[in-house]
């Protein structure tokens, strides 16, 4: 079977790091979104079981029927928007019936094509811009753990510099198990976190209410598009895959509907951790690397169906072990797309504003940085260079 064949053990860590750092990197504000919906425990569990099962199910859906890295994530900005409701302002009913109402949104937006057609209008150098940005504003956080774990982050980063030297193909794996046995060492490795139990889903039936509508479906619907989507369109085309943007935006929309009354909130395209599977340290093949992304949503199923007992277990890891292996497997994906962003003199300006802008992290009306340096930069591009925005308008349209 050509799948099981195309399956190696840089494709599985290229993974499960890809997990590793898609579930610790923020899990804890979908726990305070939840909270701010009067979620008590055994909801919060339902709302990791059915955030995974939908994360994975896509991923491997997807990933097996184009044969191509197709992953699926949690909208963080939306959770974080969810995070901020005044406790008692909403009940969960009312919050699960924005929740259809936003994928409903996304449903339309992406199988009519518009989303897709609104892509097409952004010029290759700023969709490397922006995917830059957005990847490097994650990786920052690696480095900058070196104020609390300096030995950490110096023997993992040489020992990438060495494996991307002699055996490229398996730099982030070892960097993974030298970063493991470090942590076990300084006794940063937390076992005590390892407890294993089913998770069980906990149906809400929704409440559909106006004030809902306005305060958190809508605000939920623009982050996830502008924030998440936006970069996750830009990574696949950016690692030159050609992928029916509009038939998978518009399938996350369908499963968060489904989902949704036991806690999928909104799931939608990853940019950070499908780099880190589309990125040739996974495997050499570019058309081998969809089975990363497949082992990337078996382990998201797995922290569906085992709940917060293998959250606990990712937890069981440093952050700043998470952080670095995150930052060195996103490198050459920066490098690459900076690369594309200011190889045009004409693009260039405009590239870079786009790039700092992102990178900034700021948000202006609840709206997230990656839609503001798009905006941004396509400004900057028609001021400094219009006969070159006639020319990509005539072009798609």
């Amino acid at each position: 079977m050509r799948v099981l064949r195309d399956f190696s053990l840089s494709t599985i860590t290229a993974g499960f790091v890809a997990s590793l750092v898609g579930l610790t990197s923020s899990i804890a504000i979908v726990f305070s979104a939840a909270k701010a919906l009067g979620a008590d425990d055994a909801e919060i569990t339902s709302w990791v079981w059915a955030i995974g099962v939908g994360m994975g199910g896509l991923t491997i859906v997807a990933s097996l029927w184009f044969n191509k890295p197709v992953m699926v994530a949690y909208s963080t900005p939306g959770a974080a928007i969810l995070a901020t409701l005044k406790p008692g302002e909403f009940t969960m009913a009312q919050g699960v019936g924005a929740f259809i109402i936003c994928a409903v949104m996304i449903a339309v937006v992406g199988f009519s094509g518009i989303f897709e057609k609104l892509m097409d209008r952004i010029p290759v150098s700023l969709a490397s811009a922006l995917l830059a940005g957005a990847l490097t504003r994650f990786a920052l956080n690696g480095f900058s753990d070196a104020k609390t774990a300096p030995w950490m982050i110096a023997i993992t980063t040489v020992t990438y510099l060495l494996m991307r030297r002699l055996a490229p193909r398996y730099a982030v794996m070892t960097v993974l198990a030298v970063g493991v046995a470090t942590a076990v060492l300084s006794n940063t490795f937390k076992p005590d976190q390892l407890r294993w139990s089913f998770a069980r889903p906990i149906y809400t039936a929704p409440n559909f209410t106006f004030a809902a509508l306005v305060s958190i479906a809508l605000p939920l619907f623009i982050v996830t598009m502008a924030g998440q989507n936006l970069p996750g369109v830009a990574a696949l085309r950016n690692a030159d895959y050609d992928v029916p943007v509009s038939k998978v935006v518009g399938a996350t929309g369908v499963v968060t509907a489904g989902l949704a009354p036991f806690g999928a909130y909104a799931l939608n395209l990853s940019a950070i951790t499908a780099a880190i599977c589309m990125e040739p340290a996974a495997h050499e093949d570019k058309d081998r690397r969809y089975t990363a992304a497949l082992a990337n949503g078996m382990f998201y199923l797995a922290a569906g169906i085992f709940g917060t007992s293998i959250t606990g277990a990712l937890n069981a890891f440093p952050p700043e072990l998470v952080h670095i292996i995150a930052a060195l497997a996103l490198l050459p994906t920066i490098g690459s797309n900076l690369a594309t962003a200011t190889r045009y003199d004409s693009q260039r300006e405009a590239a870079m504003l786009t790039f700092l802008i992102t990178l900034s992290g700021v948000t202006v009306a609840k709206i997230g940085a990656p839609f503001w340096g798009a905006i941004a930069g396509i400004i900057a591009l028609a001021v400094s260079s219009p006969t070159l925005t006639q020319r990509w308008r005539r072009q798609v349209g």
